[in-house]
């Protein structure tokens, strides 16, 4: 039955065929620490596209979810992970919250001393440019052993490079006394532009020194 025969004018009729339905309402996460957008955060190095979990979350606190999953480290959000790094030591251990506020500082500190800049983008190329690509093993020939270098995994690449830069950091805030979070700004912000001064960079340049010499 055409419009006409309904009662409904033509015009009218077209109208409410072509109105678009409402969508719903966008999904948007709120900022990391209610002050720094996920958007715009790249990561350059392709082969640690795949681990480096810079998603949108509420909380960096999955609440040992992923404990004794495998592979579960690449779910895990990267600022979590370098929190649970910073919880190295007798007095550090088992206090999450105590080394998020530590990370919490520390982006405060990037953001004042890196006008323009997002912290958890520094972070990214800190962990990029403090992540070796080359280490030494040793193989057995018989009853000898010999050094030889070998490529490192994407995942272990990420994990040495976060567990570095925590090291540096604790290390820092002890000699001399140092809040942790202005170690930890300290140190990200040299791991960020590939400075030698920064523990991480200078770990990853004399391990892939020493793995250079074994080729």
């Amino acid at each position: 039955m055409s419009a006409e025969e309904e009662g409904t004018p033509p015009a009218v009729a077209a109208t409410e065929a072509e109105t678009p339905e409402p969508a719903g309402p966008a999904l948007t996460f709120p900022p990391l620490f209610g002050k720094y957008s996920f958007e715009g955060v790249e990561i350059h190095d392709v082969s640690l596209k795949a681990y480096v979990f810079a998603d949108p979350v509420y909380v960096p606190h999955t609440e040992g979810r992923l404990v004794n999953h495998p592979f579960s480290r690449a779910k895990m959000h990267i600022v979590e992970r370098l929190a649970n790094n910073l919880m190295r030591g007798g007095r550090r251990t088992g206090k999450k919250a105590r080394a998020l506020n530590a990370v919490r500082d520390a982006f405060d500190i990037l953001a004042k001393s890196n006008p323009g800049a997002n912290p958890l983008q520094l972070l990214v190329n800190a962990v990029e440019n403090a992540a070796p690509r080359e280490v030494v093993t040793r193989l057995q020939f018989g009853g000898i052993s010999v050094p030889r270098a070998v490529d490192t995994s994407p995942s272990r690449r990420l994990s040495v490079a976060l567990r570095n830069i925590a090291m540096g950091s604790l290390e820092a805030s002890k000699k001399p006394r140092m809040n942790l979070g202005i170690a930890l700004a300290k140190e990200i912000d040299l791991a960020a532009k590939a400075d030698m001064g920064s523990f991480a960079v200078a770990k990853k340049d004399e391990v892939e020194r020493i793995a250079q010499s074994a080729r």
